[in-house]
């Protein structure tokens, strides 16, 4: 199964993929990626980050719980080694760029297939900068007041916490919580909780790293 929100990419892959593998089909979105699962049985999803509804990191734990042996490999335009670990840390097989070469993707399909974690070569090994822009392409798009509110529900602040730290009303802070999950592609409050977990768990292992 194929899972990004642009069409072209999508059935180009499954023409590639046609002589080598069965496509059981294509998923524009997060939630009709579910949809579809739950009709036809696959052993393997390529999976875009980016996407509308549901994006790949809303979605890889409800894909992981639901179906724990199905094999998931993120296939993004971020080519970004903490995003990588962030997706392996929520449950995928492997991650790659979309850059790569057919034969790339085809033994990283057969790897996960046969039980094996695969990362391509390509992905930088290790994340250099440390702060919060560096674990996510995406949070570079975040004001400083996002920042704020993103890092304080990562710490497991409730809106009404956040509120009366940052002087805001609560329905100011509502607002942010929901720009912030529209730039990382995020619909869920439960998938914005997930991803502010694993930023705050990378960026402390980062300051660590440094600190050593």
């Amino acid at each position: 199964m194929i899972a990004d929100d642009h069409l072209l990419v999508a059935t180009g892959l499954a023409r590639m993929l046609y002589a080598h593998h069965d496509i059981a089909g294509v998923a524009l979105s997060g939630r009709s990626l579910v949809a579809i699962l739950e009709q036809i049985p696959v052993d393997c999803v390529l999976l875009d980050i980016s996407m509308p509804e549901q994006g790949g990191l809303d979605v890889l734990p409800e894909l992981r719980l639901r179906w724990p042996k199905l094999k998931i490999v993120m296939l993004t335009m971020h080519n970004d080694r903490a995003l990588a670990d962030a997706a392996l840390q929520l449950g995928a097989d492997g991650y790659l760029p979309k850059d790569i070469q057919l034969e790339e993707l085809l033994v990283a399909i057969d790897q996960v297939v046969s039980g094996r974690t695969y990362v391509s070569p390509r992905v930088p090994r290790h994340t250099d900068n440390v702060g919060i822009q560096a674990l996510h392409p995406s949070l570079l798009s975040l004001t400083p007041r996002q920042e704020q509110v993103l890092t304080m529900v990562s710490d497991g602040k409730s809106t009404a916490a956040i509120a009366g730290s940052l002087n805001l009303s609560e329905s100011t802070v509502t607002f942010h919580r929901a720009n912030i999950r529209k730039k990382l592609g995020i619909t869920t409050d439960h998938g914005l909780h997930a991803f502010a977990s694993l930023i705050r768990q990378m960026l402390r292992e980062r300051e660590t790293e440094t600190q050593g």
